[in-house]
């Protein structure tokens, strides 16, 4: 089964890339210009790269807006009193079960 990850410009590494691909894996990340690359092909590839961009970030946008929401609705990212897994687990699934909840009964709480 071949795993795919597409994540956003700051995923765009050789190591990283190597190692999801030696473990039978795939990294879809938009497409960033070296420096190095010269101008001419730059221009050659920009309309295929514009494309491939492009449908990687449609990809992305659902999830980036779920997560968009989740953090809005929960603050879910405040966890400063947490200070073992156990307490993380709590506080992960203490604030994702009343945002879904929320979600399931049409904003009434």
């Amino acid at each position: 089964m071949k795993t795919t990850i597409i994540g956003d410009k700051s995923f765009r590494d050789k190591k990283l890339d190597q190692v999801i691909r030696a473990n039978g894996g795939e990294l879809l990340t938009p497409v960033v210009y070296q420096d190095d690359i010269q101008r001419a092909l730059r221009q050659r590839t920009k309309a295929a790269d514009e494309l491939y961009s492009t449908a990687v970030s449609s990809i992305r946008q659902p999830i980036e807006s779920f997560f968009n929401w989740l953090i809005e609705k929960t603050d879910i990212q405040r966890a400063a009193k947490v200070r073992s897994f156990k307490g993380l687990l709590i506080h992960v699934f203490g604030k994702i079960a009343p945002a879904f909840c929320s979600l399931i009964f049409n904003d009434i709480f």
